[in-house]
């Protein structure tokens, strides 16, 4: 069960924009993310969710979508996410997120996948412009945007060759993911 969820959590970036998700359903994934392991449980992380159409178009004017097509500005209108999920680090209740912001992440995203959805983590966002949407205070510092919907993709592992990570698109836009070898990464 949980190797079926990791292996259908991709990197999502293209969406059926009219399936919508519910603000329930977001609430119900970052309460996965507060209910797993925090480091020294210090629990720091804080979420801006968004399902509203003209909030989500002023969160995606702020994003970078895939450095390695560069030729791709991102979804066009149709396949935009229909939910955000901007994770914030709350400086005032510690000093540092350390890991907690992978495991959140990846919480959210199973939950996402196992509810029949996907999502993106980004990580290249323009933080001043999409602060100043927010109003948020200098103790909040914004780490990533999840961007989540009914993915419209495919997305598919191939083997690594040559040592090259890039991932791209073929020509019926599937969307291919190159991994390494097990065996190449377990050292001993």
């Amino acid at each position: 069960m949980i190797k079926e969820l990791i292996l259908k959590n991709r990197s999502y970036r293209r969406f059926y924009q009219s399936e919508k998700i519910s603000p329930s359903q977001l609430r119900d994934w970052v309460d996965l993310a507060r209910n797993s392991a925090s480091a020294r449980n210090a629990q720091p992380l804080k979420y801006i969710l968004s399902t509203e159409k003209s909030f989500n178009a002023q969160i995606f004017e702020h994003l970078a979508w895939a450095g390695y097509l560069s030729n791709w500005n991102g979804p066009e209108e149709g396949e935009r996410p229909s939910g955000y999920i901007i994770m914030l680090y709350d400086k005032q209740i510690e000093g540092n997120y350390l890991c907690d912001d992978g495991i959140a992440a990846q919480s959210i995203l199973l939950g996402a996948v196992e509810a029949g959805f996907g999502g993106c983590i980004i990580h290249t966002v323009n933080r001043n412009k999409l602060r100043e949407i927010l109003q948020l205070d200098d103790r909040f510092e914004i780490l990533h945007v999840l961007a989540l919907g009914k993915p419209k993709e495919t997305v598919v592992l191939d083997e690594m060759k040559n040592g090259d990570v890039k991932y791209w698109r073929d020509e019926n836009q599937v969307h291919h993911v190159p991994k390494r070898a097990l065996d190449e990464i377990i050292l001993r």
